[in-house]
């Protein structure tokens, strides 16, 4: 569905500071794949996630984005444009909703997004809709619709991000260690969420998180990153029997080193 071929990205290029952030990414996202993450800070996958998203432009390489024309370019289409069909949830559940509007209203907003070119307008009829939609998060918010979203908790707040998100239909989704700021409980509830809505709507989603077990548990795909480098990509057989203790194994066998806690947090 979108393919990076020969990424990289170089900040303050030609300067003492130049830092090669990405190098030499080669990249398929394939329809349907639920891609996770993993790699110590500094490894580039924020970086990766930019340009995904458009927030940075390729030093080297091209984007393709398939459509029904055919590959489009989209190496430097500007993120607003790509947020029609790419969405992102980052760590801090705030960023997701407007607080100061009501969950209604915010709903409203991602209906719009998903249902492009049509004029939408809240009624009793789309009202139920969204109870409907929200009913799946087993949180009660259905029944408060015209509370402001700031008088929610932050799993709350993510929970109602991840389905806008699912209900502006992305084609592709990008979650950023989306249950990273969340107590366990809340946490283990976003990703049975992201879990059932993956399975229900057959979203394609990257999924980038430091806790290894997370990364094995869930999705067809692993991808591992270091120095800017795609090191590892782990397809769907081999994910289904891979271990911790064999990703750290293969981590030595590439780059001749151990991996310990202060390269990537094992949880």
């Amino acid at each position: 569905m979108i393919s990076l071929n020969d990424i990289g990205i170089t900040f303050h290029q030609n300067t003492p500071d130049e830092n090669e952030a990405l190098k030499h990414i080669n990249l398929k996202i394939n329809r349907g794949d639920f891609i996770t993450v993993i790699g110590s800070n500094g490894a580039g996958k924020s970086t990766l996630y930019n340009v995904i998203a458009g927030n940075l432009m390729p030093t080297t390489g091209s984007i393709f984005l398939d459509t029904d024309e055919g590959p489009r370019d989209i190496t430097r289409e500007k993120e607003y444009k790509r947020a029609r069909y790419i969405g992102r949830i980052f760590q801090n559940p705030l960023l997701g909703t407007a607080g100061k509007m009501s969950l209604e209203d915010n709903m409203v907003i991602a209906s719009k997004k998903g249902f492009k070119g049509l004029r939408i307008s809240l009624n009793n009829k789309l009202r139920e809709i969204f109870r409907s939609e929200l009913r799946k998060l087993n949180m009660g918010l259905e029944d408060r619709l015209h509370d402001n979203v700031e008088q929610f908790s932050g799993g709350q707040r993510q929970a109602l991000t991840l389905l806008m998100a699912v209900m502006s239909k992305p084609q592709l989704l990008l979650l950023d260690e989306h249950t990273a700021a969340l107590d366990p409980e809340n946490a283990a509830s976003i990703m049975r969420l992201t879990r059932q809505f993956a399975e229900e709507y057959g979203l394609t989603i990257m999924m980038v998180t430091h806790n290894m077990q997370q990364a094995l548990d869930y999705g067809n795909r692993l991808l591992m990153m270091d120095g800017g480098e795609i090191i590892l990509d782990i397809g769907s057989e081999e994910k289904k029997t891979l271990t911790m203790d064999g990703i750290l194994a293969r981590f030595r066998e590439i780059k001749k080193q151990a991996l310990n806690s202060d390269r990537l947090v094992l949880q």
